[in-house]
């Protein structure tokens, strides 16, 4: 049995029942006390201070908690990204990029009839996505089958001259749906056949943006207490829309006059988010 050592410098027998109750006071079940136990039998050693054990045992508890409570404002937080609907489509142009696409985000682009304003295109080894972003402020709407056929044949337009053009050559082509809320069932059905892609809060199963976002850390701004509603909208105004945007480029935030305090403490939370 490993010896460790107590605050008065004597050894005893490290008790995972003592370091169980406390973590049982604090809040945390059964569950998540086996990972946190088995994350300190990991590394502990001969004569580790009890202090160390439980600072590391509820510094796991804390981030657990607090990942915990980013998922579930995490809807909500993508229900701010507006009141325009820009923030969103900048805010799917940085998921599409973290799975290894170059995007663009509010073009005009030509068709073979009429010319078209485009969210984003995400290109990807001559693969391309030409994606609608539908923004909702609120979780009770879903998105009706008019919008992928609206979708649809702009983006055949679209393709039909790209598909002329030599730039382009050798390339494939997609539409896409984007958007914070649901899918009706008829825009599943039609988009299946059809060969349009969506992406909602909950679709694809197991790929939508709760599950890219929880998975890849593409946390928006918006899930941050740090920060006002005002200086996040100010953040808007520079395409700032996730945390990872911030914390690369803190030393470009002066136009939010933070105080060096409140950078801080802005820092340590976004920390906290990306390295969950």
């Amino acid at each position: 049995m490993i010896q460790v050592k107590k605050a008065n410098g004597e050894l005893e027998p490290f008790s995972t029942e003592k370091l169980e109750r406390s973590l049982r006071n604090s809040g945390a079940d059964s569950v998540l006390i086996a990972e946190i136990l088995k994350e300190i039998n990991s590394w502990i050693f001969e004569g580790v201070t009890t202090k160390r054990i439980y600072d590391s045992a509820f510094a796991y508890l804390r981030r657990k908690k607090q990942s915990s409570s980013i998922r579930y404002k995490l809807k909500q937080a993508l229900m701010e990204l507006g009141p325009t609907g820009h923030p969103f489509e900048h805010f799917i142009g940085k998921v599409m990029e973290n799975q290894g696409y170059k995007t663009e985000v509010a073009l005009i682009v030509s068709g073979f009839c009429v010319s078209h304003e485009v969210d984003v295109i995400a290109t990807k080894e001559k693969h391309q996505l030409i994606a609608e972003c539908k923004y909702g402020q609120s979780s009770d709407k879903s998105v009706s089958v008019q919008v992928p056929l609206y979708v649809h044949s702009r983006v055949n337009d679209i393709i039909r001259i790209r598909e002329k053009n030599p730039e382009f050559q050798g390339y494939t082509f997609q539409g896409m749906v984007a958007t914070n809320t649901r899918f009706t069932q008829d825009s599943i059905d039609y988009s299946r056949c059809s060969g349009l892609r969506l992406l909602g809060w909950d679709y694809p199963e197991g790929q939508g943006l709760k599950d890219l976002i929880d998975r890849e850390n593409i946390y928006p701004v918006t899930v941050l207490q740090t920060l006002t509603k005002a200086q996040k909208q100010m953040l808007f105004e520079k395409d700032i829309v996730v945390c990872g945007q911030i914390l690369n480029n803190i030393e470009k935030l002066d136009f939010l006059m933070l105080t060096p305090v409140k950078q801080s403490k802005l820092l340590e939370e976004i920390k906290s988010i990306c390295n969950k």
